[in-house]
């Protein structure tokens, strides 16, 4: 029931970034359920692998370079669904912090029953 509503908040996260910004643009509720869901395969599946092999330039950028990396997965999420678009590497970007910011501030929300 977590991982449902999780899902649903973040689709939320994501139309709250395109009011935000208009580079951002989400064709409706059903692609930002269907957009969030393609988001969260990427960041299990391609984040890690990603940020294993760009280790050595993210530790020469202190950090900053996972940023970078955080706005190429935005943008390739774009890329792969047709109602989503992002305008540019500079909106993925700003739109992939958003994002992350909005579906962390909504997550926090829910109590978790551990113990």
């Amino acid at each position: 029931m977590r991982l449902l509503l999780l899902w649903i908040l973040n689709a939320v996260a994501l139309l709250a970034v395109t009011y935000l910004l208009p580079t951002i643009q989400v064709s409706g509720f059903g692609t930002a359920l269907v957009a969030a869901l393609v988001l969260g395969f990427i960041n299990t599946l391609v984040r890690p692998v990603l940020a294993i092999l760009t280790l050595p330039i993210t530790v020469l950028t202190l950090g900053i370079f996972y940023l970078v990396l955080n706005g190429l997965l935005f943008w390739l999420a774009s890329a792969l669904l047709p109602g989503f678009q992002v305008q540019g590497f500079v909106s993925a970007m700003v739109g992939a912090i958003l994002y992350g910011v909005i579906a962390w501030a909504l997550s926090a929300l829910i109590p978790n029953k551990k113990g």
